[in-house]
This record gives structure tokens, sequence and C-alpha cells, in this order.
């Protein structure tokens, strides 16, 4: 499985990811909860990230360029001015399940692993909640070797080993496996397409839990929900800290190595770059698969979900957009070919 399709370091930068979530959507195009974006909130949000950087003054002295829009996805736009960034979530969020991710990211106990809000609480704005941040520096796309696979293992570790007592009464689980099955439910909205049929099949052959049609077994970790080293960036002090809370909740920790655990299965991931990865993990003590040994019984089935994830949203992009799919979203589709021959209960703890 492991095509060769040389380093793909910059897939896992955000530079290119086929079908990730995260990616650059074009404004008013789908959004996969069910409304519409559009540029609407942009000068309101310039508006209230100016306040938030110069809250005793009444005039901003840093000039026009000073504001920059860092992302304008379906599910969020971030603003910044100077140090500081604002971001509108979507619409629909649920504010209790915000205020309590808002307080984890909050809490001393996570001093180190996330990025802390500047403020305590959300605001509204037109409709959709709104979160303060303090900038911080992203993984450099231009530099795919300097990738921090150590940082982000470790970062991960350290979030999965967060206390109980550390975490507020209501927070709700990671949201992974939702994404993926809005993620499939995108795939089949956009219609008929050859490519289709075999990431339906790798679907099918989960567990219901991974599909988002039960409850998660394991959910007394906390996990980020969504890791891709876009979700990294460099403090003052520069440290890395884990960014982005909208998925962070209960669930199980083997969700947030599933990524680049898919990545490497697909050949998309060199061996060295995920063995260093998996290898800092460890060290770091992460709860996630065991401290030595094959990882792959407690990776087996998230990184097949992330691999049909991905694959489902490579397809509804290039329907979307009236293209063909390309080399590296057609190696993802391939692996769901592969996965759907062998479901995981008989995949004796190997990748695809």
């Amino acid at each position: 499985m492991r095509a060769q399709l040389g380093s793909c370091a910059r897939i896992a930068m955000g530079a290119y990811a086929p079908g990730d979530p995260s990616a650059q959507e074009p404004h008013g195009t789908y959004d996969p909860r069910g409304t519409r974006v559009t540029a609407d909130v942009l000068p309101a949000l310039s508006a209230r990230v100016r306040t938030a950087a110069h809250p005793a003054a009444d005039v901003c002295a840093c000039g026009a360029d000073a504001t920059s829009v860092l992302a304008d996805r379906p599910n969020g736009t971030v603003v910044r001015h100077g140090a500081t960034v604002v971001k509108a979530h979507a619409a629909d969020t649920a504010r209790a399940d915000l205020a309590a991710r808002l307080a984890v990211a909050a809490h001393p106990g996570l001093d180190g692993v996330l990025l802390p809000p500047l403020t305590p609480d959300a605001a509204e704005l037109d409709g959709r909640p709104v979160t303060c941040w303090p900038y911080g520096t992203p993984v450099d796309r231009d530099d795919p070797d300097a990738a921090p696979w150590e940082a982000a293992a470790t970062l991960l570790a350290g979030l999965h080993r967060t206390p109980d007592a550390v975490l507020p009464p209501g927070l709700p689980p990671m949201r992974g496996p939702e994404k993926a099955a809005r993620a499939l439910a995108r795939l089949r909205a956009a219609g008929p397409h050859p490519a289709a049929a075999p990431v339906l099949r790798a679907w099918a052959v989960l567990p219901p839990w991974a599909r988002d049609e039960a409850p998660m077994p394991d959910t007394g970790t906390l996990c980020h929900g969504d890791l891709h080293l876009g979700q990294l960036v460099r403090a003052g002090n520069g440290d890395w800290l884990l960014i982005d809370i909208d998925d962070l909740g209960r669930g199980d920790p083997a969700w947030d190595l599933a990524r680049p655990a898919a990545w490497f299965a697909c050949g998309l991931l060199p061996p060295d770059e995920w063995t260093r990865f998996l290898a800092a993990y460890r060290k770091a003590g992460g709860p996630a698969v065991t401290a030595d040994g094959d990882p792959w019984p407690a990776l087996d089935v998230p990184a097949r979900a992330l691999t049909a994830q991905t694959a489902a949203l490579a397809i509804a992009k290039s329907v979307e957009r009236g293209r063909p799919l390309d080399e590296v979203e057609m190696s993802v589709v391939d692996a769901c070919d592969r996965m759907a021959a062998i479901p995981p209960e008989l995949a004796k703890g190997r990748p695809a």
C-alpha cells in the first residue's frame, strides 16, 4: 500500500490535503452543516478584531495592512489584527459545547498544550459565536522537511493524559466520527461518481461507532478530534501549541493519531516521518497505543475511517469543481478499495 509518490509532508501541513475539511472553500459554497457561508461577516469581524487588539484606544494606528483574513471556510472565519485573532464559528455551533471547550483551553492544567483564549467566553456577532485568541506562528508550508512531527505527538500525548478533574462538566464527545459521517453524506449528495463505490464499501464495513451511529466505546480521554499539522502554532516563547477547539472532547485517543496513520498506510507519509511521530508519542506516555509492539490494533479502525473521510471529501470537491481526481486523491480511493476487501476484524493489526 506504500505508493511511491515521494514525500507528501505538504499534505500533512495543509498546503494540499485531499478532501481535508481544513482546506479552503470558496465563499458561499457547500457547508457540511447545511447552511450557506458568505463574506458578509468579514467587515464586522475585522472591526471586532481591531477592537479586541486595542481595547483602550479610540483609533487604531496600525494601518490598513494590519488586518488580514487567515481563513474563511464554511465552519469558521478567522481574522487577525497584529497579535490578536478572532474566529467566527459556524452559526449552528452548540453554545454550551463551545463554552465547555473554551473552559478546557483556558484551564491552567492545559498550559503548554492548548493555546489559551484571550477571553473566557464567546461573544455573538451576526448570529455566530466569536472567540478571541493570541496569534501564533503556523507551521511553514514551504519547508515540509521541518514539519514538527515530534512536537505534534508530544502535545497529543499531553492532551490525552489530561486528568479527568481538569475537564468541565458537560464536555461533549470529540467530533471525529461525526465529521467523518458528514463527509460521507457529502459524497452521497454530490451524485454518482465512478470512484464513490469503493469508498462507500470501505465505510460500510466499519463498526457503528466509527460511522457515528453508536457511542464511542472509549469516552474517558480528552481528544483534539481533528489533528493535522495545520493545528499547531508556535507561541511567542517558541513553544508549539495545539489550536482549534471546535472538535475537542471526550473520546478514543487513537482517533487523533488516525490521520497521519492513514497517510502513512496510503503511502502519502514517508515511513521515517511516521516513525518519528509514533516514537515521540510513545516516549511522552501517550495512552492511545501500547508503549511498544504493533500499534495497528488500536489505530486500524480510526485510520480506516479517516481514509474514507478523506476520499469522500476529495470526490465531493472534484464533482463540485468539475475536475478529475488527481494522483494523490486516487491513491486514497485505491486504499478504500483494498480496505473494503479486508474488514477490520480480519486485518490482524496490519495497515491495509
